[in-house]
């Protein structure tokens, strides 16, 4: 029951109404829902060029049962009344072009900086319709890229550690003995290191606790070829935190693009593929620093929303209560 239901049955009670008629007579009479000037085409489309900046943000998001929208918010709005331009159902370019283009070309050209993510969609919406905007590929995007990388190895490794152990207890219990996992000096097992290294490989060697310290000096001891993916994802953050220049940028790019060759990682050759296809966007970062954080922070807040209703069961009164909050 969401938080609408449940102040709608205490009211009921305290009053002595039916509580589930109340919540309809809210909905149907009392909310202007039925009198919303975007309420027809709403599960399709909502938009409010009212709302557009200087500075957006554009996201896709799942209202329910997998259905993708495509989000475009105002940064300057900072999550607040203001932040809704436009809500389109689907990822398509052409669906979410024909929708946005409905805003006039004087309002479009308002827009001088758009962020997104790597998606390809994303970037010819973009295009098409801001074409003014500098276009600014999020950064955290680009690390996640690297840190999957990292993830990809050691998953690698705990298979393979997961298999070796079932070989060795099999040969033991061929051999009619007790199997005993061998452990290393923190008390973890070759697959216990490798599962509860996760966490660990994500954050910077500063952010590690003791007991991390010590499982990732045994990690990087078994496995060298592990720390040499860390350190190389770690460094591609560095270049984001550290340089302040375009030109700067690019240099450190093209030394982390030889350490990447010198490396032989099949993962990371991909990772470094991905960045030089999007490299002009990704350089972009560094004139505002501008990321996508305000898109995902808005997502954040519509999947609480939709918590709060226990999914969505009527799209149209829940996007138009989405609207009234944000837009």
């Amino acid at each position: 029951m969401d938080t609408l239901a449940i102040s709608c049955n205490l009211i009921g009670e305290l009053y002595g109404i039916d509580g589930d008629l109340l919540e309809r007579q809210y909905k149907e009479h009392l909310s202007g829902f039925r009198h919303w000037d975007q309420l027809n085409h709403a599960e399709e489309w909502i938009l409010y060029p009212e709302n557009i900046g200087a500075r957006l943000s554009i996201d896709e998001t799942s209202l329910s049962n997998g259905e993708l929208y495509t989000i475009l918010t105002n940064k300057a709005a900072k999550g607040r009344k203001g932040s809704l331009v436009a809500m389109i159902k689907g990822t398509d370019v052409t669906t979410v072009k024909d929708v946005l283009l409905k805003m006039s070309r004087r309002i479009r050209w308002r827009v001088r900086e758009i962020t997104l993510d790597m998606a390809p969609n994303m970037e010819t919406i973009a295009r098409l319709c801001f074409p003014s905007a500098m276009q600014v590929t999020d950064r955290f995007h680009v690390q996640k890229l690297c840190s999957d990388a990292v993830q990809e190895k050691r998953i690698k490794y705990r298979w393979e550690a997961l298999d070796q152990e079932a070989i060795e207890i099999a040969y033991a219990k061929a051999r009619g003995i007790r199997y005993t996992s061998p452990v290393f000096e923190n008390g973890d097992t070759r697959k216990q290191l490798l599962a509860r290294s996760r966490y660990l490989l994500f954050k910077k060697e500063k952010s590690w606790s003791n007991s991390q310290k010590i499982r990732a000096e045994i990690l990087f001891r078994e496995y060298p070829k592990l720390k040499k993916a860390y350190h190389l994802s770690q460094r591609l953050g560095l270049i984001f935190h550290q340089c302040k220049f375009k030109d700067v940028a690019l240099t450190r790019l093209a030394k982390w693009y030889d350490e990447v060759d010198r490396s032989g990682f099949l993962s990371f050759g991909t990772v470094a593929r991905s960045i030089q296809t999007h490299y002009l966007n990704i350089i972009n970062f560094f004139e505002n620093r501008s990321t996508n954080a305000s898109a995902e922070s808005f997502n954040a807040k519509i999947k609480a929303f939709r918590s709060q209703f226990r999914g969505v069961k009527d799209t149209k009164f829940f996007l138009f209560r989405l609207a009234t909050i944000f837009a």
